[in-house]
């Protein structure tokens, strides 16, 4: 699966995810009224907006972009409904020939663990025959309760040529809570992110791709950048996936080392930076009747910005 997504990032010249993370004081009013005329004020209602909004958003960007990045709380809030919704966004996605990454965070063990690499990137049976539950191409994992919550997911990979990307060091203001803490590890101390970046690479030497990178990714924050470089060295045939641009304060310029000098090597995650974008001052003029098209216009210039960082760095 990792070639399929670098084939498209080399195809689209693209090096970006949009993170469909929908909230409805990101929804517009026009879609909210056509949502709950057919639905009501209610849980169906909120989850046919989200359907609607994510729709319109697609359709002006999927030319343009590899890959979207649905996270499933967003979805989750409004229960049932909200779930046919993230599933009728991953289904729309992949019919645009988009990749896709459930950013679910699963991590737990044995047969529990089993069971979420079966529902978000393998098949269950039913009788005599095999569904696919949610069908991402790849699913965001959590590693801290080591081997067995990750070794399911790298095997249901195996069998479907899917992918993972594994929390190495995120985005958020309080990761070094604990992803910063300084471990002894033989005589030296590190920081526990420099372990886990280890052992993501070692795990991912069991899927690697014709293009050298591994279907076993890490997830590192873009707000981190200098940490990023040391993770970029530690974890060579890893790719990265990169939260934290623009909302959080991300830049291309902060971006550089976590890509190889092909371009390679990392794809860059913007959620309300595009999916909102009509809420930006920047892109106001385009009005909230128009907002898939400010979104579109946020992905152009995130593409520009990063590769006007890649030119500075003479990559």
């Amino acid at each position: 699966m990792i070639d399929k997504l670098i084939d498209k990032i080399k195809k689209t010249g693209a090096p970006i995810v949009v993170g469909l993370d929908p909230m409805m004081k990101f929804v517009p009013e026009h879609i909210l009224k056509l949502a709950f005329e057919a639905k009501g004020e209610t849980l169906d209602g909120a989850a046919e907006a989200v359907w609607l909004y994510n729709k319109e958003i697609i359709d002006k960007t999927y030319d343009l972009i590899p890959a979207v990045k649905p996270q499933i709380a967003m979805y989750e809030q409004f229960g049932i409904a909200g779930l046919m919704a993230f599933k009728k966004t991953v289904d729309y996605c992949k019919e645009k020939g988009l990749v896709v990454i459930g950013d679910v965070k699963r991590g737990d063990i044995g047969s529990t663990s089993e069971a979420y690499a079966a529902a978000h990137l393998g098949r269950v049976k039913v009788g005599n025959e095999t569904y696919a539950g949610f069908d991402e191409d790849f699913a965001t994992v959590n590693p801290y309760l080591g081997s067995d919550g990750i070794q399911p997911f790298i095997n249901v990979c195996k069998e479907e040529k899917k992918g993972i990307f594994i929390l190495v060091k995120t985005s958020n203001p309080s990761s070094g809570e604990f992803q910063d803490r300084l471990v002894k590890d033989a005589d030296t101390e590190r920081p526990l992110y420099e372990i886990v970046g280890e052992k993501v690479a070692e795990w991912g030497g069991q899927l690697i791709g014709v293009n050298g990178y591994s279907s076993v990714g890490a997830v590192v924050g873009a707000t981190y950048p200098e940490q990023g470089r040391i993770l970029r060295k530690l974890m060579p045939k890893t790719f990265i996936l990169v939260p934290g641009y623009g909302a959080q304060g991300g830049k291309g310029k902060d971006l550089i080392h976590f890509f190889d000098d092909n371009r390679l090597g990392a794809i860059i995650n913007s959620s309300r930076g595009i999916i909102a974008a009509y809420q930006n001052e920047k892109y106001e003029k385009f009005g909230a009747l128009n907002f898939a098209d400010a979104s579109r216009q946020a992905v152009i210039d995130m593409i520009e910005d990063i590769n006007q960082a890649f030119e500075s760095a003479g990559k």
